[in-house]
């Protein structure tokens, strides 16, 4: 590392593994830890869940605080300090018992939290408030999707002249643009900006504010979790409406994608799986594909090809696409496995599809994580149809597995699937362009015609995937040049 280290503070919903429901929690806890061990202090602001176990944790008191609330006043926050196992990053958190400590992160039953702006907005003037307190100057500020995308607004309005915070940069980084964080008008009360901020070109909305939309117009850069949806979110399609004000911060918008997990995710050393293995040594897997088939209740064939999918039962990750493909997938001679949950209907009709096609087909409703590792460890192929995928983690998992990843060519799932070339037996999954149940339905025709009638080109396709690595080193290295420039174009210093 040549240039100095650099005061790094983020500011999050969730964090691994304190608090984490989805990739946003593993991409701080994975990003913020790696930038610790490259020599960065990092610090990162989060709420006190009522699900943290503060003792497990060994959360100590540091601070009591009075963060201004604009019409609601200033409200009392304790904020509690620890550090993130196997990291040397120090993680703060505020509590505030009437917003946090309650069941669920953003809701509950399917249901968000009707106070979700006052939460949030809470936790983004309270982790600005906190670096006061310290007298703690970052030089940048990392903000994570809409919920804390506040900050940025804030920094070029309230604490513009701060002492402690006038020079901090800000980099927003969107985890996925359909969540925006448009919420009541009322909420310009709260923000204390001023009304003055309220129109189309800032956090006007429909005449509502858009906190994620405020975000993108006062940070200083904006980033993506994969280069091809930093491209997607300029069209109306990807940008839900916004995608004007996203063109306009293009030439301080890019892509960085996120890392893999391989301490976790490693048929070398996986303890979940029913045998060990590698690209050198690779008869284990054989046995975690027989070994899955017999946990999901199918025959133990040896040589079908074996799709699995680990997913939310959503629209988004293409669930509908997929229910529509399955009864002519079922016609080849193949077996396919799910696991998760999602949309009731969903569950229905997949369980009733296993309860007709016992032979080929078995879901599991919900999720659990040792069956997931079995799934990633056991299938032949790993399918992810999802309509947009941001950044997308699990067909790297499967990718580390010698799992196939046959996946819809968007955002993260395009930059790190390399399609099959048969002349030239390159490639690294298979992937489709159109957002079809044909689409789908002919790329797994594919992939099973190329299992049946080409073993070689599987071979030599399973060595190159399991040779891919997607790492958060790499992803650290690119966020630490993106907030040097973020700096430097806040000191208006020539990049």
């Amino acid at each position: 590392m040549n240039e100095r280290p650099m005061k790094i503070l983020m500011v999050t919903a969730e964090m691994a593994p304190f608090a984490r429901v989805g990739g946003l929690g593993d991409a701080v806890g994975a990003l913020s830890r790696t930038l610790a061990a490259a020599g960065h202090d990092v610090r990162v602001v989060l709420p006190c869940y009522g699900a943290i176990d503060r003792q497990a944790f060994g959360l100590r008191p540091a601070a009591s605080l009075e963060v201004p609330m604009g019409a609601l006043g200033r409200i009392a926050v304790k904020v509690l300090q620890g550090e993130t196992p196997r990291s040397q990053t120090a993680a703060f958190f505020i509590g505030h018992d009437p917003y946090f400590a309650r069941r669920g992160i953003y809701g509950h039953d399917g249901d968000g939290f009707t106070d979700n702006d006052l939460r949030f907005t809470l936790l983004s003037r309270a982790a600005l408030e906190t670096a006061r307190h310290a007298g703690w100057r970052p030089d940048v500020i990392h903000v994570h999707d809409w919920h804390t995308a506040a900050i940025p607004v804030f920094l070029d309005t309230i604490y513009r002249d701060d002492p402690v915070l006038r020079d901090a940069a800000s980099l927003l980084t969107i985890h996925n643009m359909i969540h925006q964080g448009v919420f009541d008008k009322s909420l310009m009360d709260v923000l204390g900006v001023g009304w003055e901020h309220f129109h189309l070109g800032e956090l006007e909305f429909f005449d509502r504010v858009n906190l994620l939309k405020g975000g993108i117009v006062h940070a200083t850069l904006v980033n993506t979790v994969s280069p091809t949806y930093a491209r997607e979110i300029l069209q109306p399609g990807f940008a839900y409406g916004i995608e004007g004000v996203v063109r306009g911060r293009g030439a301080d918008l890019s892509g960085i994608l996120n890392g893999a997990d391989y301490d976790e995710w490693n048929p070398e050393a996986d303890p979940m799986i029913a045998a060990r293995y590698s690209a050198g040594d690779p008869a284990g897997k054989a046995l975690c594909k027989k070994d899955l088939q017999r946990a999901m209740g199918l025959p133990e064939r040896p040589s079908v090809p074996l799709f699995g999918l680990v997913s939310r039962l959503v629209k988004q990750k293409g669930i509908d696409l997929l229910a529509q493909a399955l009864p002519r997938i079922l016609e080849l001679d193949v077996q396919f496995v799910i696991l998760g949950d999602g949309e009731p209907w969903s569950h229905a009709f997949l369980e009733e599809l296993a309860r007709s096609r016992p032979e080929k087909f078995a879901c599991r409703i919900g999720f659990e994580p040792a069956l997931a590792h079995r799934i990633i460890a056991g299938c032949d192929f790993f399918v992810m149809p999802s309509r947009f995928e941001p950044c997308g983690l699990t067909q790297m998992y499967g990718m580390r597995y010698g799992t196939l990843p046959v996946v819809h060519a968007t955002g993260g799932l395009d930059d790190t699937v390399e399609n099959f070339d048969e002349a030239g037996l390159k490639g690294t999954g298979f992937k489709f362009h159109a957002a079809t149940a044909g689409a789908l339905y002919d790329t797994i025709g594919w992939a099973t015609h190329t299992y049946y009638n080409r073993p070689s080109a599987m071979e030599t396709l399973i060595k190159r995937t399991m040779a891919k690595r997607f790492t958060w080193e790499e992803a650290a290295r690119a966020y630490e040049d993106l907030y040097r420039i973020a700096v430097r174009k806040r000191a208006g210093t020539p990049s």
